[in-house]
């Protein structure tokens, strides 16, 4: 039986068959996902046994519960109720405008196959090619301080804008001012989902979702189309999401949290962990505090990060950096200026320097506080312009309850 198969595989077919014997493996590959009982590992494994995807629609019941395939999913693939559901779901992909990709197509990302565990089927809307670029994971706590959210938001900024892609899970806190980061830089970001690419998750980031595609960006999943957002999906979820990555970014995350469970997984998959230090005493900053104490890079700005990476990675982030400023009129001319500490920013006025000693980026400060503070250098309505202005130029965030923060 393997001779056959290895006579098929080396034999000389026309574009035609070629494209034909694609297609039907494809489909193997999503019929084999789809399929009750095989997780990724079990479906590399048959695939691997049984020498090519497309075999799978062709073999006996005896050959697939020969290759390792549970009773119940032998039967399954060999009645046809896999091959429908494959047809089914990959015309439902056609008609969310998506698309899907399996491990033999050119556009999977091969450092994912580096993983142990690879995903046999990957989902995805928008722009598949950002998931083979270079790109760092930036996770954390869905319920951050003002500092946290303030570290994800500018350090995911500073790194797309120099070409890497912004890589996160699009949840609550971190995750989302990753992504809001990305997308201010005008760069490139990518969500990784614990549910289908048609289930938001949650429900307040459908216009970050619909921003993060409009802008170039990319949505990707291992779970079919109307897949809810189950618990166990999500350590799931951030093996994939480390797995992309050339390193993941931890900001703030407890004790027991998803944060934790990524940045073992990058462990695990040999990435680089990156992490930003916390105040000692918020147990948010439990889990990039031991990370450092355990070896991860202590991050505070996006040199950090940058000096770390493999002189090849940055090359390709260099060349994509240079790439961007000559499609956007409103960068900085030169890759060399696209490297600065921060984005050319106006100077500031008297006002503006007197309102910026008074905020923290790790402490929101709550307005009339403010006016108190400098009741005696200036009036309530210069402060609300110099405010207005200190927004304006991104030095300045306002948060819920007019409480305002240092961005950097």
């Amino acid at each position: 039986m393997m001779d056959g198969i290895e006579e098929r595989a080396g034999a000389a077919v026309s574009p035609e068959t070629l494209s034909s014997e694609v297609q039907e493996a494809r489909l193997a590959w999503l019929a084999l996902t789809l399929t009750p009982g095989m997780g990724p590992t079990r479906c590399g494994r048959a695939v691997r046994r049984l020498g090519a995807a497309g075999r799978l629609f062709h073999a006996s019941l005896t050959e697939l519960e020969g290759v390792g395939m549970p009773a119940e999913s032998a039967q399954f693939c060999f009645d046809g109720r896999a091959r429908a559901a494959a047809v089914e779901e990959a015309a439902r992909v056609q008609e969310q405008q998506a698309s899907f990709l399996t491990p033999e197509d050119a556009a999977y990302p091969d450092r994912l196959l580096e993983i142990y565990d690879p995903p046999s089927v990957l989902w995805v809307r928008g722009n598949a090619a950002l998931l083979s670029r270079a790109g760092i994971a930036v996770v954390g706590t869905r319920q951050p301080t003002p500092y946290g959210s303030g570290m994800a938001e500018m350090l995911s900024r500073d790194l797309a804008r120099r070409g890497m892609v912004i890589m996160s899970g699009m949840a609550r806190g971190v995750d989302s001012c990753a992504h809001k980061g990305a997308l201010e830089a005008g760069g490139a970001t990518v969500a990784v989902w614990g549910t289908g690419i048609d289930v938001i998750y949650p429900k307040e980031n459908k216009r970050l979702a619909e921003q993060i595609v409009a802008q170039g960006g990319a949505i990707v999943s291992e779970f079919p189309l109307g897949t809810f957002p189950a618990p166990q999906n999500f350590p799931i979820r951030n093996r994939t999401l480390s797995g992309m990555s050339v390193g993941v970014l931890v900001v703030e995350g407890g004790e027991y949290s998803g944060t934790r469970i990524t940045a073992r997984c990058a462990l695990d998959q040999g990435r680089d962990v990156y992490a930003v230090p916390g105040n000692a005493t918020n147990k948010n900053a439990w889990g990039p505090n031991t990370l450092i104490k355990q070896g991860a890079k202590l991050t505070a700005t996006w040199e950090d990060v940058w000096e770390d990476l493999p002189s090849q990675v940055r090359m390709e982030l260099e060349a994509a950096a240079e790439a961007q400023a000559g499609r956007n009129e409103s960068s900085v001319e030169g890759s060399a200026s696209l490297f600065n500490d921060h984005q050319t920013s106006p100077p500031m006025s008297e006002h503006e320097r007197l309102v910026m000693q008074e905020l923290r980026q790790d402490e929101t400060l709550q307005l009339d506080e403010l006016i108190e503070r400098l009741e005696l250098k200036m009036v309530s309505g210069e402060i609300f312009t110099a405010l207005f202005e200190l927004e304006l130029s991104g030095r300045v965030k306002q948060m819920p309850g007019k409480q305002y923060v240092r961005c950097f």
